[in-house]
């Protein structure tokens, strides 16, 4: 493959790959994705990698999503499942090689949560996380309600994954006027079904199809549109009536 938005380099036993969008502060798109899945790919096939270690070029390993397009990275996540196996499938924690993350200054969005399928993350001083869905009017992506609460217990990572902030005193106002409710229901209702799901796989889809739902609604349109105009968002969606069950998504 020829890459474009990652660097694939092999030395010394270990592969490393860079987010290479410095310009874009890393800001991930679907290209990313495949590269990313490839190189991986790549560092699983040959024996000569005993590590990989990912990280970010310039100053921020990844702020989340590029939004610029308005929304259009998420088509992936509505693509068809044969659409999906037709992409590079290997997961993570699939890699036969420890996976370790090299995180610098921001780390947002997808940029928090793909770490999470690594086996070890390292971070310096600088380093700033915020796992922001539900303050896009999303809910949180790549199994990150399943493994977030076995890496940091339930209380911590829904301190992260339902504020979506990063350390605040406000925590209260945080919840009440930045983030979406419709989202925060359904990453709190995630939350809890995960801590009884013990496939990472049957996790991934489920929050898949929920991630999916979430990027064609009303309030993700608003969170988009909020972060480029740079305002406070006006979010119109109801929990009560807007919310569906997960039932809804485990029958499909």
């Amino acid at each position: 493959m020829n890459y474009e938005q990652v660097r694939f380099e092999v030395a010394g036993q270990v592969a490393t790959i860079t987010l290479n969008r410095p310009e874009r502060r890393n800001a991930w798109t679907r290209r990313m994705g495949i590269e990313m899945r490839h190189a991986l790919q790549q560092a699983d096939e040959h024996d000569d990698v005993r590590a990989v270690v990912v990280t970010g070029a310039g100053r921020d390993f990844c702020v989340g999503a590029d939004l610029e397009g308005g929304g259009t990275v998420f088509e992936e996540a509505r693509a068809s499942e044969q659409e999906k196996a037709a992409r590079l499938s290997l997961k993570a924690w699939e890699v036969r090689k420890p996976v370790i993350a090299a995180l610098n200054g921001a780390v947002a969005g997808v940029g928090a949560t793909l770490p999470l399928q690594w086996d070890i993350r390292l971070a310096g001083e600088s380093t700033r996380i915020t796992f922001v869905f539900v303050k896009r009017g999303l809910v949180p992506e790549a199994a990150s309600t399943w493994l977030l609460p076995r890496l940091v217990g339930m209380s911590r990572a829904a301190d992260l994954l339902l504020t979506g902030r990063l350390i605040s005193a406000r925590e209260a106002l945080d919840i009440a006027e930045q983030t979406a409710p419709v989202a925060v229901a359904l990453t709190k209702q995630l939350l809890w079904h995960m801590t009884g799901e013990l496939d990472p796989a049957a996790a991934e889809r489920l929050d898949a199809q929920v991630f999916g739902w979430t990027t064609q609604s009303p309030d993700a349109r608003e969170g988009i549109r909020a972060f480029l105009e740079k305002r406070p968002a006006r979010w119109k969606m109801k929990p009560a009536a807007d919310a569906p069950a997960l039932e809804r998504f485990r029958k499909r």
